[in-house]
């Protein structure tokens, strides 16, 4: 980042600094393509919801189909998207939704309860789509830099999920074909200035090594989930990753979950972060059946690249001692 600052110019400018800087930007972009092995194209962005914004209000479609456990971000950009059920941590196909001239959104991992929720083997979404003549979007900002992407025809990642800087994030697209432009920079499809740092941050983060290179390996990570839900309720969805969960407390409540922990130095969230100052029922536990008396007292913990061993088993005695 440091490095694009001193670089910095409009890197759509006809000047040389401008020039120097578009270069730089465009070395970003195939270096976090080439990371992530995505050989389509590349559209930066401010962040996972703006991604998801263009996805979903510029794709050349008639219609807007979402799983009903996306991010709240994924309803703000297509209030009027038909909903598709979750039925044990898997999208409900029953009835083979009616897929033609639509957008499928439907997210690899959730953020609120670590559910790989994109259908590998186990399930015939993909075809289901592609048959039917639809097109799939799935939102990587939990995935991306930790789990290989799907295919699909768009993907959404935010770098600072990834340890990269925040600000900054990309749309995946297969074709731009598939957007309408709006004009301004990016190829025409996004308004406003590209963030250099950000870009040159963002590929740095990804070619760092993603999981391989975390403090902790996926043996510390299931193993402390293990030791959590030892002493807690498992809120387990269908297939999990490794670095998030949801765990509910025998007796407390979520909030005062969030407090006692923090006043012991953890920080847990209840629901997304972005809704997460509410006290009203996270809606993806509603919508994965989760009852309201265990909803009410479930915790999202989430691990990141520099979560240490010695801090899982911090926690680990904290949890104990208030269950």
């Amino acid at each position: 980042m440091e490095e694009g600052f001193r670089l910095w110019a409009n890197p759509s400018s006809p000047h040389a600094e401008g020039r120097r800087a578009r270069a730089a930007l465009e070395d970003a972009r195939e270096r976090v393509k080439r990371a992530l092995g995505w050989d389509g194209e590349l559209i930066f962005t401010s962040g996972a919801s703006e991604a998801l914004w263009i996805a979903l209000g510029r794709a050349k479609v008639k219609r807007r189909i979402v799983s009903a456990v996306e991010h709240d971000a994924v309803f703000r950009a297509a209030p009027d998207a038909e909903i598709l059920p979750v039925v044990d941590g898997e999208v409900d196909l029953d009835g083979s939704p009616d897929c033609a001239g639509a957008l499928v959104a439907v997210q690899h991992v959730n953020s609120e309860t670590g559910t790989i929720l994109w259908p590998y083997e186990r399930n015939t979404l993909p075809e289901v789509v592609r048959e039917g003549g639809g097109q799939m979007l799935v939102d990587c900002s939990q995935s991306a830099g930790k789990l290989k992407l799907p295919e699909a025809d768009m993907l959404v990642i935010s770098a600072h999920k990834f340890g990269g800087p925040i600000g900054i994030g990309a749309l995946l697209v297969r074709d731009f074909n598939l957007l309408e432009p709006v004009g301004g920079h990016e190829r025409g499809y996004r308004q406003g200035t590209e963030n250099l740092p950000g870009a040159l941050g963002m590929a740095a983060a990804l070619e760092a090594g993603g999981l391989p290179g975390w403090a902790t390996s996926e043996a510390d990570r299931l193993a402390f989930r293990e030791a959590i839900r030892a002493a807690g309720e498992a809120i387990a969805l269908g297939p999990q990753c490794s670095h998030i969960f949801a765990v509910a407390h025998p007796t407390m409540s979520a909030q005062a979950l969030l407090i006692r922990l923090d006043a012991m130095g953890f920080a847990v969230s209840a629901g997304s972060a972005c809704s997460s100052g509410t006290l009203k029922k996270s809606r993806v536990l509603d919508a994965f059946g989760v009852p309201d008396d265990v909803a009410a007292r479930t915790i999202r913990v989430s691990m990141g690249w520099s979560t240490t061993p010695e801090e899982l088993a911090r926690f680990s005695e904290a949890w104990a001692s208030l269950c």
